[in-house]
């Protein structure tokens, strides 16, 4: 029989989609490239990918065929995940920094930096390529393989509910392929750097409980309403930081939570 349910249920069940658009992408170093990228840097590197995506996977089975004509059975034997995964940056025009730290990765995978004897430009050069779990030593030393790729996603409310969050984390992720980028004298548009990184298999976190252990996303301490409390958000002094140096402007953070204060109240 069918259900009599409420309006007030329905709203409460429909009403509340999760988004798109709310999700952080924490991008690792290599243990060969441990000292390549400042700290602020790294963490304009995670706020520049404005795409990403949401890991899959299947079930690999067999087929048998029993006594019993026309019934065929299928036993699943293996746990098959996606071959790898798109990350889509944009790329500042100050350093270039998506472009050159892939490009730097992709370098250290195939070891072309190892015999520096050797100019790229010339037809005898040639390399050999790094173990992917070679122990660290030195520097510039180690493997291409990082188990510290994560996507967090979230939800506005989790701010104030602190919930409404998944995160995934890779094992073993390196990147495989970087998309060429077109340019163009007809346009003036963004430019965006695409990624695929492959990985070994992905662990979703916190699938028994309502709560990640992980610390990837530490909320501002709230006030009030929720609203973060002025001086306690560090996103916004970066973000207010990377707009100051990409304008010119003398921004500050306070002025820009009075702001948002304003609209949010």
């Amino acid at each position: 029989m069918p259900i009599k349910r409420g309006t007030s249920a329905i709203k409460a069940n429909l009403l509340n989609p999760a988004l798109t658009s709310h999700f952080e992408v924490q991008i690792p170093l290599p243990p060969f490239m441990t000292s390549e990228l400042e700290s602020r840097e790294r963490i304009r590197l995670n706020l520049q990918c404005t795409e990403a995506s949401l890991p899959g996977s299947n079930i690999a089975t067999s087929e048998l065929t029993n006594d019993f004509t026309g019934v065929t059975e299928r036993h699943a034997y293996r746990r098959m995940f996606d071959e790898s995964i798109d990350f889509t940056f944009y790329v500042d025009g100050e350093n270039y920094v998506p472009i050159k730290f892939f490009e730097k990765w992709m370098r250290g995978v195939m070891n072309e930096d190892e015999n520096a004897q050797l100019n790229p430009l010339f037809s005898n050069y040639n390399y050999r390529a790094r173990y992917p779990d070679e122990p660290a030593g030195a520097p510039g030393t180690g493997g291409y393989c990082s188990n510290g790729l994560t996507i967090t996603k979230f939800e506005k409310s989790y701010w104030e509910k602190q919930s409404g969050r998944l995160q995934y984390q890779f094992v073993k992720a390196w990147p495989k392929a970087m998309t060429s980028m077109p340019v163009s004298y007809d346009g003036s548009n963004l430019l965006k750097c695409t990624v695929s990184m492959t990985y070994v298999r992905y662990v979703l976190m916190g699938l028994d409980a309502g709560t990640i252990s992980s610390q990837a996303i530490k909320p501002p301490v709230n006030s009030g309403a929720g609203r973060a409390t002025r001086g306690t958000n560090p996103w916004l002094d970066l973000g207010i930081g990377i707009l100051n140096d990409a304008t010119g402007l003398n921004v500050s953070s306070q002025a820009a939570q009075n702001v948002i204060d304003y609209f949010g109240s």
